[in-house]
């Protein structure tokens, strides 16, 4: 009887591996794991735990995600561990900044491309803006720009890593202003960018609205210009550097979302795909969002896999011009 029911057990489990392969099972059967590859308190990190919060909703997947940081080197440490050794089985998920690691893809050094990894939906889209000091001398952009015109490479500002949104940024104001700055990625992600700019590390920085939004709230920073093609919501009385007279488009604006590992079962991408933006859309997510000046924009799949082909194309043309 015990050799009965234990040759059971294992045709049980046996089935329920095929029947989970097949997208019968009932994934989720434990909790998820979210990788962001960035440190706690950044931007990313602060969004991730925001969206993810209502996961263990019947209503959503039923199982609570929990956040493991994998930050360092603009986010290519996590990235590579993701696109290399993350088990796509589903719940091993990550979070993906866009333009970041297409842009680095593109400039290579890294085991990812956009065909490591499957997206699964967008929670926001971030800009980019220049902050400086809530004592600092600067003004606005020209203020910036006349004072690195007149002292080349003398200028030092922030950003969160090398080819992430803001060293694209960064890139895009050097050469629409035709001046040298001093760019230094900060190996903490934007969270150490923007204390370098509060504490007077450096002179000034390219850092996410977001970020800078609570920055500029509790009173630590100014912002001078949002690298978009309109004003934001969240600072209405903020220019665009297009605005301020800077032919710069929208190329850094940071997108945010959710992906899986190259070969995760389809079955579990479709009920990841078909579940996380009703995540996204829940009114509590939605009004934290608005609280911590964290603009969303929620995307499908589908949108997401056009919004990552576009940009890899926009990238390319950017960096071999840059």
């Amino acid at each position: 009887m015990k050799k009965w029911i234990a040759g059971a057990a294992l045709a049980l489990a046996a089935m329920t591996g095929t029947a989970f392969a097949d997208g019968h099972g009932d994934y989720p059967e434990r909790p998820i794991m979210l990788m962001v590859s960035y440190g706690a308190g950044g931007a990313t990190d602060f969004q991730a735990r925001i969206v993810t919060m209502t996961a263990g909703n019947e209503d959503a997947l039923g199982m609570p995600m929990a956040i493991v940081n994998k930050p360092g080197a603009g986010g290519r440490v996590g990235w590579n561990w993701f696109a290399t050794q993350a088990e796509a089985d589903g719940y091993t998920l990550g979070a993906y900044n866009i333009p970041h690691f297409i842009a680095q893809s593109i400039e290579g050094g890294v085991d990812y491309s956009a065909d490591s990894f499957e997206p699964i939906a967008n929670w926001g889209a971030d800009p980019a803006v220049f902050v400086v000091g809530a004592d600092s001398e600067f003004n606005s952009m020209d203020d910036v720009v006349d004072f690195a015109k007149a002292n080349p490479a003398g200028l030092t500002f922030s950003g969160a890593g090398l080819f992430v949104g803001h060293h694209i940024a960064a890139l895009q104001l050097e050469k629409a202003a035709g001046v040298k700055m001093a760019y230094i990625p900060n190996n903490a992600g934007g969270a150490g960018a923007m204390r370098a700019v509060i504490s007077g590390e450096v002179m000034g920085g390219v850092n996410n609205l977001s970020d800078a939004y609570r920055a500029q709230a509790a009173g630590n920073v100014k912002i001078l210009g949002v690298f978009d093609l309109e004003r934001n919501s969240f600072l209405p009385d903020v220019p665009t550097l297009m605005e301020q007279g800077y032919e710069i488009d929208n190329a850094s604006v940071n997108f945010r979302g959710v992906m899986v590992p190259k070969g995760t079962p389809q079955a579990v991408i479709d009920h990841l795909a078909a579940t996380v933006p009703t995540m996204f859309e829940n009114s509590r997510v939605q009004s934290r969002m608005e609280a911590g000046g964290s603009p969303m924009h929620i995307m499908t799949r589908d949108e997401v896999l056009a919004m990552w082909a576009v940009r890899q194309e926009t990238l390319e043309d950017l960096l071999a011009g840059l």
